[in-house]
């Protein structure tokens, strides 16, 4: 009997509580996976940040020279003689 219940065992486990343990880790192992590299992942997360800021930056350029542009318009508006 005693040979028998060390093949129905693995590392102190039954096997079926061995099986379930590992379907459990590589649930949790596919499922950090799809948190890492899926549709909404960290990296996602990080190259959408890395977007905001680029567009954050273009809009300061873009407001400086329109502000300039703005001046621009306003004194060759003055030059135009009046009607």
């Amino acid at each position: 009997m005693p040979e028998r219940e060390t093949i129905r065992t693995i590392a102190g486990l039954s096997i079926r509580t061995f099986l379930l343990t590992l379907i459990g880790i590589l649930l949790f192992g596919i499922y950090i996976g799809i948190l890492i590299y899926g549709e909404n992942s960290v990296t996602v997360l990080q190259h959408l940040e890395a977007k905001k800021a680029a567009l954050k930056k273009e809009s300061k350029i873009l407001k400086a020279d329109n502000q300039r542009l703005q001046k621009e318009f306003f004194e060759l508006k003055q030059l135009e003689p009046k009607e």
